[in-house]
């Protein structure tokens, strides 16, 4: 009987009892379901079986991987609910999971009726019917061949073409009442631990909301976010433009000799948008006051420059600023819970000075700018002076850009707000999401290794942190802008792996970001990778593997 370190305490059990089994005489002890299991220090299913002696820790819903297992069940249970009521007609049915607002799952439907609330309700009730009846999630380990062979027998096309590029002799399939799938990270071992979702219709299409990690046990209500949803749908299309929407089609556009071409079509479809938002601002005539702002590793210098251009193309003369040289002096940099600077916090921003100087400037006063040095933690001035004259503009980066209390002082009328971030609509496959946050991580981490000499250790580790300034700075605010603008461009990943992988392969064993790095190469290796000779000097991506015409 193997002997387990669990809860702080030693248990025996029975060889090959499940984790399920070993973690129900704990459960009771957590306010949030257990999900998953660390088994020395490796994660692990709920499903796996205990063979040898170790330590168990638990992994709840309320922390990023249990909710990850949480969302994946729930979106096997969405398709399977399809299928169970559309009968035969579900066997050529479509879902697409496409990409979150909020707290919500935006999904597609093709060979199906547009969903209503009919349609929804009766989805719903299946879900809560599978639920209910606690129906066992099973994973079977198949040959590749026979694998393919199930999903061509359902109708999963975009699996196959996904699987064809990947180099593995065995494929992970999961059975849920005879529906087989395939899902990218671990799942909860059966329905009975997804309880809490709603289905609705929205825009075409249906909305799977489920619960957040921060508050696995309540719902809130889905706050519509258009015009996030317009540029994500935007971003869509442009794939099918160029007959992408997997990473299985991506790859076959690589391998096929395509890749010029649809680097090409991208990049331009992106210019399109940037000159449209020129357009914008360039109607609004009052407008002196650009603010560019999004998330860490949203391409928001290389944007400023790109809608620089721009507006020079319409006769202004724009004049970049970065919020981040107004940041107060070290001595003067508030202090986290941790004992380190926050550069995050609106705190950090000398916003009586910003706002002073902005003033000066719309009052046709001449204003010397500073630039804050690093080094020597403080502002410096080196004699960059600055005088609007009618067609002068300003271009103004910075994460806290779209907080009304940043630019309290000045006119609203002489603002226009953009919101920028990399909103990735290319999927693994029809059935598993790309998160954006990966692909920002992605992003940062190459750049971070070139431009900061940064390992991937020290990027994965400090990730959280710049996801909970996110959320609290800059995230609450994207609805007020009046233009949104998606970084993403769907051939990128391709072009990141090659700088991306040698830095994931370095981070050792024993560090705590190891099994992170491990997920992230696993993502990885469905992509084929291309070299940068095709990418524009002034594309979003060379911001981040270098060789940019543009300063960052």
């Amino acid at each position: 009987m193997p002997t387990v370190m669990v809860g702080g305490k030693i248990r025996q059990f029975e060889k090959g009892t499940t984790f399920e089994n070993v973690v129900r005489e704990f459960q009771p002890q957590y306010n949030n379901s257990i999900a998953l299991v660390y088994f020395n220090g490796k994660l692990c299913e709920l499903c796996k079986r205990l063979e040898k002696d170790g330590a168990v820790t638990f992994v709840t819903t309320a922390d990023e991987k249990g909710h990850r297992a949480y969302v994946r069940t729930a979106h096997m249970m969405l398709v399977k609910a399809v299928r169970n009521i559309l009968g035969e007609a579900g066997r050529t049915a479509h879902v697409k999971i496409e990409f979150t607002l909020g707290n919500a799952y935006y999904c597609s439907l093709k060979g199906t009726p547009v969903p209503d609330e009919a349609f929804c309700t009766m989805v719903k009730e299946e879900m809560q019917r599978m639920a209910e009846k606690a129906l066992p999630i099973t994973k079977k380990t198949y040959p590749i061949g026979d694998a393919l062979e199930l999903f061509r027998r359902q109708n999963m096309e975009d699996k196959v073409r996904l699987f064809h590029f990947r180099i593995s002799s065995t494929v992970n399939v999961y059975n849920l009442e005879g529906f087989y799938d395939y899902f990218y990270g671990y799942m909860l071992p059966s329905t009975q631990y997804v309880t809490l979702f709603d289905v609705v219709p929205y825009k075409g299409g249906l909305l799977l909301i489920l619960p957040s990690k921060d508050d696995p046990f309540h719902l809130r209500d889905f706050e519509d976010q258009e015009s996030l949803f317009e540029q994500l749908m935007l971003s869509t299309k442009w794939g099918e433009l160029v007959d992408i929407s997997t990473v299985g089609d991506l790859n076959a556009k690589i391998c096929g000799g395509h890749c010029s071409d649809m680097i090409l079509v991208q990049e331009a479809l992106q210019e399109r948008r940037i000159g449209e938002i020129a357009q914008q601002i360039y109607d609004r005539e009052a407008v002196k006051f650009v603010l560019v702002a999004g998330p860490s590793s949203s391409g928001k210098t290389t944007f400023a420059h790109r809608l620089s251009i721009q507006l020079r193309s319409f006769g202004l003369k724009p004049h970049i600023i970065s919020m981040d040289d107004y940041f107060v002096n070290r001595e003067k940099t508030p202090i986290d819970i941790d004992g380190n600077y926050n550069f995050d916090v609106l705190e950090a921003i000398d916003l009586d000075l910003f706002n002073d100087d902005m003033l000066d400037l719309l009052d046709g006063e001449e204003v010397e700018l500073p630039t804050f040095d690093f080094k020597l933690g403080k502002r410096v001035y080196k004699g960059r002076r600055l005088k609007l004259e009618e067609d002068d503009i300003l271009l103004i980066e910075g994460i806290h850009g779209l907080n009304p209390k940043a630019t309290a002082e000045l006119p609203d009328e002489n603002k226009f707000k953009v919101y920028i971030s990399a909103m990735t609509s290319l999927n693994i496959d029809e059935h598993n999401r790309i998160p954006s946050t990966d692909a920002r991580l992605i992003r940062r981490m190459v750049r971070d290794s070139w431009n900061r000499s940064y390992d991937a250790r020290t990027t994965i580790e400090g990730w959280r942190k710049v996801r909970d300034g996110e959320g609290k700075f800059v995230f609450p605010f994207q609805e007020s802008a009046d233009a949104v603008f998606n970084s993403a461009l769907i051939y990128e990943l391709a072009v990141l792996k090659q700088f991306a992988e040698p830095l994931l392969f370095n981070v050792k064993t024993n560090d705590p970001a190891y099994y992170e790095a491990k997920r992230l190469l696993k993502f990885l290796s469905y992509i084929v990778g291309v070299d940068t000779s095709a990418v524009p000097v002034n594309s979003i991506c060379r911001e981040f593997v270098g060789g940019g015409c543009f300063p960052i």
